[in-house]
């Protein structure tokens, strides 16, 4: 997650206290500007938090030059996405091509033009924000360890957990109230529903997988394994139906879900490559979808395989066998 502050943050460095008053008195107004008068003064600045989002980097300074402190910048995971640009002297092509090598995104010679400077400075700051706008929402929809799988090599290998818990959640009378609620309401209903279960996933340490119109896949135990996670999911499930039940009783709209939760292996990967989705996969997942199918409206369902994982930490009312579509005979239970 990124740290977006009001105003972007910019840091100058510069070894002459004249140049740094003319670029701070210059971007002041638009800016927080902070200023660092050495290679290692600006190292330890561009690691604190909140850190710059854009760096203005002088060349020619005793000890650290300005090329050392760029190659350091980008050899580090937290500081080389920070846009460096060079502010110069030197104005000779090959040291444009050295600095640009060197990971710099853009290179200013003096005697600094001020338009110059607020147009340069202005155009990458668009681009930082551009990226973070991007990065948060890449964030909504896959997992962190597949971003930074996604940004080091361009794609994510599927892997195999073997032990984590399912959930499946599904409104009921869903397409029967979705002909008769006006479409901006269905979809603010949704959201605010589906906010609400995002939040109890994630204060119980689990995850949403994705939404399918009215149908809430969620999941426990991965990409970090927990021991427990059966007992988070089915105490995600339960605080689902409470929600539900306090909406209910001030809401314009009265709803209820059935919920459905097995455990087992499942398989993690992406899916597409236009309009990739992150996604789960397997016997353990059908089954899931099939218990919720199965459920009786305002309960929490689970498989057999989710029962022994609950160590008598709840309530639980056997059902017995039931046929389930596809898979036959299999013993359910509710649980309170």
């Amino acid at each position: 997650m990124h740290f977006v502050a009001s105003r972007p943050i910019i840091l100058t460095v510069d070894d002459s206290e004249e140049n740094l008053d003319f670029i701070s008195g210059l971007l002041e107004d638009d800016y927080m500007v902070q200023t660092a008068r050495s290679g290692e003064e600006a190292l330890s600045a561009a690691h604190h938090f909140p850190r710059p989002e854009l760096i203005l980097l002088d060349i020619c300074m005793p000890g650290m030059d300005g090329f050392e402190v760029c190659q350091r910048l980008k050899a580090d995971p937290e500081t080389s996405l920070i846009p460096v640009i060079f502010l110069t002297s030197l104005n000779q092509p090959e040291d444009e091509v050295k600095g640009l090598a060197g990971g710099a995104v853009d290179f200013i010679t003096k005697p600094f033009k001020p338009a110059v400077v607020k147009a340069r400075v202005r155009t990458h700051i668009e681009l930082v924000r551009e990226r973070q706008r991007g990065e948060s929402l890449l964030a909504n929809i896959l997992p962190p360890k597949v971003i930074d799988e996604l940004k080091n090599s361009g794609f994510s290998t599927p892997q195999l957990y073997d032990d984590v818990s399912v959930l499946f959640a599904d409104l009921v009378n869903f397409t029967t109230l979705a002909a008769i609620i006006p479409p901006k309401t269905l979809l603010n209903e949704l959201t605010e529903i589906f906010s609400a279960f995002d939040d109890i996933l994630l204060q119980n340490g689990a995850q949403r997988i994705k939404t399918i119109g009215d149908a809430y896949l969620g999941v426990c135990g991965m990409p970090e394994p927990s021991q427990d996670h059966a007992v988070r999911l089915v105490r995600c499930g339960l605080e689902f139906i409470k929600f539900l039940q306090q909406r209910n009783g001030h809401g314009a709209h009265q709803w209820q879900i059935r919920i459905g939760i097995n455990s087992g292996p499942v398989v993690a990967g992406i899916v597409g490559f236009a309009r990739f989705q992150y996604d789960i996969f397997g016997d353990t997942v059908n089954l899931a979808s099939r218990v919720q199918t199965a459920s009786e409206p305002m309960h929490v369902c689970v498989s057999a395989n989710t029962l022994q994982l609950l160590h008598g930490q709840f309530r639980v009312f056997d059902r017995g066998e039931v046929d389930l579509k596809g898979k036959g005979p299999t013993r359910l239970a509710y649980i309170s």
